[in-house]
């Protein structure tokens, strides 16, 4: 049995503007959330995103398609109810960050991740004034309270929108730091996924390819690119 989805009802998808922001109509109708809030985004570009993706809709919707309107829906309806939970739980990253577990041996791995991962860290010492230090192994040791601290408060100063979008940058790859570089954009977002995946692309090159892994880590991929993608649409200056 085919599982049942809402047939196409509208013609045409458009965008309109509202007080602070954008919305869609559709047929004049406004689109609204799966919670039945009407939906508003923060940017044209954003709008027109959307539009377009329930403009692709066939006889047949199908949410898989739309993953746009996914996101703006997540901020509208979870995000902004429990916006403070969700940096709080993304400031927790600062704390065990990918970039911060470092290999003992072999050589060369030690070797990629320092080259790979010390500019990162370098950055954010620099960019968001928070030096996170390196560990060797994978027991848990505390960072400067002072660094998380300015960590937290950058991102509780970040809206819905960014929020629904940072989470997939941080939680895809494993990186508050990572995160942070795809928002103010200080390394494009194919280059920071293939920082993320250094010691993968290390065992895959010890031990050959696992073909499951591989199709999993694309669909990983593509999330973490599609929320760069979403970050950047929501800019509001990027957006005019």
């Amino acid at each position: 049995m085919s599982e049942w989805a809402p047939k196409r009802f509208w013609k045409t998808a458009d965008t309109v503007e509202v007080p602070g922001g954008y919305g869609v109509v559709l047929d004049s109708r406004p689109v609204r959330t799966p919670a039945k809030a009407v939906l508003h985004v923060p940017s044209a570009a954003l709008a027109q995103e959307i539009a377009a993706e329930f403009d692709a809709q066939e006889d047949r919707i199908d949410p898989r398609t739309m993953p746009f309107t996914r996101m703006a829906n997540a901020a509208v309806d979870k995000v902004s109810i429990q916006r403070s939970e969700v940096a709080d739980m993304l400031a927790e990253y600062g704390d065990s960050d990918l970039l911060c577990y470092r290999a003992d041996a072999p050589d060369e791995l030690v070797a990629r991740q320092n080259q790979q991962w010390d500019p990162l860290l370098d950055w954010a010492a620099q960019a968001l004034n928070a030096r996170l230090v390196p560990r060797v192994g994978v027991i848990h040791e505390p960072q400067d309270p002072a660094a998380l601290s300015e960590l937290r408060t950058r991102v509780h100063k970040m809206s819905a929108f960014e929020l629904a979008a940072f989470h997939d940058l941080v939680s895809i790859s494993g990186s508050l730091v990572i995160g942070f570089a795809a928002k103010e954009r200080a390394v494009p977002a194919t280059e920071l996924w293939a920082v993320s995946r250094v010691d993968e692309a290390w065992q895959e090159e010890q031990w050959g390819r696992d073909d499951e892994a591989h199709e999993m880590a694309e669909l990983k991929k593509a999330a973490f690119l599609h929320a760069d993608r979403f970050m950047r649409l929501i800019d509001r200056q990027s957006a005019s």
